[in-house]
């Protein structure tokens, strides 16, 4: 069928074809007919003052004849007169089909003649009219013949790989332009040594791995780190995206991966980049009706090329995805893709690494700390802190200064973490409604022993409805290594809550707004993971839930439930529990501070920013802190 509708294609394609040089050779042929006449139209009008054939004779034997030009195609006589100016015109003749006498009495009185012919003139006039019309029409069908032909090459190339091919790849960056991820660099820099001394490893029996997998979120650098395997390597290389390789056609990307392999082979030893390989090496035979045949089929052949029947010698493939649960188990096996290196979010000495890369073009005031800057970025991948510093960079030129400072900084974290700073509120009720809330999360934070130390608190409102914020300094240890204590839990959860145990206090029951309702879901999802994932309740070391699978990602058409409706039921009693234990200690505290409520929110009505540092100053007037507060303190 498909065969049948090219055919149909190609036929309709040869018949405009032919429809368009008919045309215009028919063109062609009318042209010198419609433009024959142009010559006598132009010889009529160069058509001037005339004298008779007598008047000619009797003027010659006057001796008023300068010089006759004798035109025997047009029958016509150009005299120049005696006495005329050195521009005129000529005098038009028409002559005789026999002028033997006005030749001789021209002879006879010495008068210079000669006999010209307005053909050859009149024929390249018509010449030149004529190419200035069939020049461009030609031009014209040879561009369409082109187009058809490139039309036709492109049809016979649509199985040939997409992918860019770099001699000696000229990418701009090496391993010193890539920092924070050092355990990747060195696992990455052995590809480079095995394309440059191989006999190094193989030397001793070892063998040179056939694929590397770089693994991680978005924005850690994976990318970047093929850049440099390339720029170090010096090396052929092949570049392309995994979604190069499908097409709507069935066989198209197996064409295309044989295509790249066999340029890869007349080229080793090379290295094969392909981006986004899940687009192409995602499970087979999953989701619903068994999946794209298309992408499964290329797949296969990928694999085959990859670990097949015939070796693949001196080709190393690099492959980068953050989607690692999705591929395949056969391209993950050992001999296709040897290592798998995990590309993960920098630590804090990553992130004053990468910091220092990105500042290497920019102003920066002396006074900035990218030690402090890395601090309060816990969880910022590389292309986070290149945006960090570019917007910093932005707000620097905004605001005419010459370098950039700390302040810009802290502004483009908050722009790029919460929000655009919008215009602050009017003194109203809204605002003090909003600075009870706030100071709420503030309060409770400074005074929970095991909750991360306060960094500020503001009503000034910011982009996507947020009226305010109470911003802490994380605790990086715990949020980079994923190791959640269950002190930390409770008192994240009850100063979550502080917000609304704020309102409830000051204002009663019945003014309580709905400005906590995305506090009530950080609240609902901590409390069910504390349960259900991390044994932390009454209901035993058990794990109730795991993370929630797509049907579409190759997983089961129906999530079955980890328990009964009876252990739902208890996980719900469990949920609700916890948070009102805490919510009922966050009114406790906000009831027995009252005055420093009131305190603290008649001064962030005023400034509408308190920083961390006064805060705490306020706070230990009328209270002692706990110890990790002090410590922020005397630090």
């Amino acid at each position: 069928m498909k065969n049948f509708e090219k055919k149909t294609l190609m036929k309709q394609q040869k018949a405009k074809r032919a429809a368009f040089t008919g045309a215009l050779a028919a063109g062609l042929i009318m042209l010198p007919g419609m433009l024959g006449s142009t010559p006598a139209l132009a010889q009529k009008v160069e058509r001037g003052d005339s004298l008779s054939y007598g008047e000619l004779i009797r003027k010659t034997e006057n001796k008023e004849v300068k010089r006759v030009e004798l035109d025997e195609t047009d029958q016509v006589a150009r005299v120049y007169l005696k006495g005329q100016k050195q521009d005129a015109q000529p005098i038009q003749v028409r002559l005789l089909e026999q002028n033997a006498e006005l030749i001789s009495r021209l002879k006879e009185n010495n008068v210079d003649f000669e006999e010209v012919s307005s053909a050859n003139g009149r024929a390249a006039v018509g010449l030149l009219i004529n190419l200035m019309w069939i020049l461009p029409l030609v031009a014209l069908m040879l561009l369409f013949l082109r187009r058809s032909t490139n039309a036709s090459s492109q049809a016979m190339n649509f199985g040939k790989t997409r992918a860019r091919f770099q001699m000696e790849a000229k990418t701009g960056v090496k391993f010193e332009d890539v920092a924070g991820i050092e355990e990747a660099k060195e696992e990455l820099q052995e590809v480079v040594t095995f394309l440059k001394q191989p006999e190094k490893f193989t030397a001793i029996g070892a063998r040179i791995p056939k694929g590397v997998l770089l693994v991680g979120p978005p924005g850690t650098g994976k990318t970047l780190l093929a850049k440099a395997i390339a720029g170090e390597a010096a090396v052929p290389f092949f570049s392309i995206s995994g979604s190069e390789f499908v097409e709507m056609f069935v066989g198209v990307g197996a064409s295309r991966v044989r295509d790249l392999f066999k340029k890869a082979k007349e080229n080793a030893p090379c290295l094969i980049f392909i981006d986004e390989i899940d687009a192409v090496g995602r499970q087979r035979g999953a989701g619903i009706g068994g999946g794209n045949d298309e992408r499964e089929q290329t797949l296969n052949q990928l694999l085959t090329e990859m670990d097949g029947f015939e070796g693949n010698t001196g080709i190393i493939i690099i492959a980068a995805t953050n989607r690692p649960d999705v591929l395949d188990t056969a391209l993950l096996r050992p001999g296709r893709f040897d290592r798998q290196v995990i590309v993960d979010a920098p630590d804090r000495k990553g992130r004053l690494e990468i910091l220092q890369v990105h500042s290497r073009n920019k102003k920066i005031d002396p006074s900035v700390s990218l030690e402090v800057v890395a601090r309060r970025t816990p969880g910022f991948t590389g292309a986070d802190l290149a945006n960090l510093l570019n917007e910093a960079a932005i707000l620097t030129a905004r605001r005419r200064k010459e370098a950039i400072t700390q302040l810009e900084i802290d502004d483009a974290i908050d722009r790029l973490t919460i929000g655009l700073t919008l215009n602050p509120l009017l003194d109203s009720k809204k605002k003090r409604l909003i600075a009870y809330h706030e100071i709420g999360h503030a309060l409770l934070s400074t005074l929970l022993k095991y909750s991360d130390p306060l960094n500020k608190v503001t009503i000034i409102p910011r982009s996507g409805g947020v009226g305010g914020f109470s911003q802490q300094i994380l605790n990086e240890e715990m949020i980079d290594s994923g190791l959640y204590t269950k002190a930390w839990l409770q008192d994240n959860i009850t100063m979550t809550l502080g917000g609304k145990a704020s309102e409830v206090e000051v204002f009663g029951e019945a003014e309580v707004t709905g400005g906590a309702s995305n506090d009530l879901k950080v609240v609902t999802n901590l409390a069910r993971k504390m349960i259900t994932m991390y044994g932390m309740s009454e209901l035993g070391l058990v794990a109730l839930e795991t993370q929630n699978s797509d049907v579409f990602l190759g997983r089961d058409w129906v999530n079955r439930s980890e328990y009964s409706e009876e252990m739902a039921i208890k996980i719900d009693r469990q949920v609700r529990a916890m948070a009102t234990t805490c919510y009922q200690e966050a009114r406790r505290i906000i009831r027995e501070n009252r005055a420093l409520v009131d305190r603290l929110v008649d001064l962030l009505v005023e400034q509408e920013t308190i920083e961390g540092e006064q805060f705490r100053k306020i706070v230990s007037e009328y209270t002692q802190l706990p110890e990790k507060q002090q410590l922020v303190v005397s630090g």
